[in-house]
C-alpha cells in the first residue's frame, strides 16, 4: 500500500474516534446540568378546598371537602387552614351561598347548626320545611337521618255509601329529603360508629304545594316512612330524562349541566301515587266484602229495613212529610205519639179514615195534610 494513503487512512481514523468522543462528552455534560438546574418547589400552607360544586344549602359530607396546598402569599384569613382546623367540626354544616369545585372554603360561607338562619340556609331555592310526627314504628325504628330521602304513605279508613269501611294505603309522596330529626341536623356519632335513636318529630324539605298536602294528610290517617335507596333517586333520574320531563340545553358546559340534574334529582314528587288496601293484602278480607253484598240482598234484619205493613198515615207539618204505620184498630204502631190536644184529636179523625179506607186501599186526603194509604 503507498506509504501517503496509509498516512490519510489513520489520520482520518483519529479524527472520527476524537469526534466520537466529543459527542459523548457533550451528551454527556448537558444531562448533569439539567438534573441539578431543577427547581426546587416551596410548598405553601394547606387550605379547605371544595371537591365538587357545593350549591346553596348543601349539607357538608366527609367527601365534600378536603386540604389542599395553596400558594402562601393567597392565602387570606378567612380560609381554613390545615393543622388550625377540625374537619369533623364543619360536617352538618350548610353551605350559605354556593361553591365552586376547587375554591377555597371561608369561614362565612358555612352556616352550623344551632346559628341563626340554618335551617332556612339548608332549604334550597323555593322550597319549604314542614314537620311531621312520627314514632319509632312509622320512623324505621330510627334509621332515618338527616340527608336521608323518603316516601311518605298515608294509611286510613275509608266508608262507602253502604257502611262498609275498607282499610288502604297509599304512597302519597316520593322522595322527600330529611332536614332535620327532632332539632339535629347532622348523624350523632359516638366512638365513630353512627348512633341510632329513635325521635318524635322529622322535618322535611317541600315545595309549597306538598306543605299543604302533607297538612291535611295529617288530619286523615296515620303517616309512616319508607326509606329509599340512594340508587332510586338516579333510576327516577334516568327515567326522567327518557321520558322528556327533564331537558338538558344544548351547549350546557358540565357544571351547569351538573347543577341541572342534581336540581332534578332532589325534587319530590306527588303526581306518582300506588296503594294497597286490606283486599290487597288478605283474602279473607276480600271474601268478607263479598259477604256483606250477599247478606244485604238476602233481607236480614241487620243488612235490609224491613218495610212498614198494613195501613201508613203521612202526617205533613210543613215542608216535612212523615209516615206513621197504623194498626187494623186505628191505632199508632210505633214511631213518634202525638202530644198535644190537637194533633189527639186528628190522630182520631185519621183512625176513623183509614178503618174506612184499609180494605179499598185507597189514598184519602186531609186538611191537614195527612194521607193514608
Amino acid at each position: 500500500m503507498d506509504k501517503k494513503k496509509l498516512v490519510l487512512l489513520i489520520g482520518a481514523l483519529v479524527v472520527a474516534i476524537g469526534s466520537a468522543l466529543m459527542v459523548r462528552s457533550m451528551f454527556a455534560g448537558a444531562g448533569a446540568p439539567q438534573a441539578e438546574a431543577a427547581p426546587a418547589v416551596k410548598e405553601g400552607p394547606r387550605v379547605l378546598v371544595a371537591q365538587r360544586a357545593l350549591p346553596l344549602g348543601t349539607i357538608i359530607t366527609a367527601d365534600a371537602l378536603q386540604f389542599q396546598e395553596w400558594p402562601e402569599e393567597l392565602v387570606q384569613n378567612a380560609y381554613f387552614i390545615d393543622g388550625e382546623t377540625d374537619l369533623n367540626a364543619l360536617l352538618g354544616t350548610v353551605v350559605r351561598y354556593p361553591i365552586t369545585a376547587g375554591e377555597p372554603v371561608t369561614q362565612g360561607v358555612l352556616v352550623s347548626p344551632g346559628d341563626r338562619g340554618f335551617l332556612a340556609a339548608a332549604l334550597s331555592p323555593g322550597m319549604r320545611a314542614v314537620t311531621v310526627p312520627v314514632s319509632a314504628k312509622t320512623a324505621v325504628a330510627g334509621f332515618v337521618f338527616p340527608g336521608d330521602r323518603v316516601d311518605l304513605m298515608l294509611t286510613q279508613t275509608v266508608a262507602n255509601e253502604d257502611g262498609d269501611t275498607l282499610k288502604a294505603t297509599e304512597t302519597i309522596i316520593r322522595n322527600l329529603r330529611v332536614l332535620a330529626t327532632d332539632k339535629n341536623t347532622e348523624q350523632l356519632t359516638k366512638d365513630g360508629k353512627t348512633v341510632v335513636r329513635t325521635f318524635r318529630n322529622i322535618t322535611f324539605e317541600v315545595t309549597p304545594r306538598i306543605a299543604e298536602k302533607l297538612s291535611v294528610a295529617q288530619t286523615l290517617g296515620t303517616l309512616s316512612l319508607s326509606l329509599r335507596s340512594i340508587a332510586d333517586s338516579e333510576a327516577d333520574l334516568e327515567k326522567a330524562i327518557a321520558s322528556g320531563t327533564v331537558v338538558v340545553p344544548e351547549g350546557a358546559s358540565p357544571d351547569e349541566e351538573e347543577r341541572l340534574l342534581r336540581q332534578a334529582a332532589s325534587q319530590p314528587s306527588d303526581g306518582r301515587t300506588t296503594y294497597s288496601t286490606g283486599a290487597d293484602v288478605s283474602r279473607f278480607e276480600q271474601l268478607n266484602r263479598r259477604r256483606r253484598p250477599e247478606a244485604a240482598q238476602g233481607g236480614t234484619p241487620a243488612a235490609v229495613a224491613q218495610a212498614p205493613k198494613g195501613p201508613v198515615i203521612r202526617v205533613t207539618r210543613g215542608n216535612n212529610t212523615q209516615e206513621v204505620p197504623v194498626s187494623r184498630n186505628g191505632s199508632v204502631v210505633g214511631g213518634e205519639r202525638q202530644q198535644n190536644a190537637f194533633e189527639q184529636m186528628m190522630d182520631a179523625a185519621l183512625r176513623s179514615q183509614a178503618r174506612q179506607m184499609e180494605e179499598a186501599g185507597a189514598t184519602v186526603g186531609a186538611s191537614t195534610g195527612a194521607t193514608v194509604r
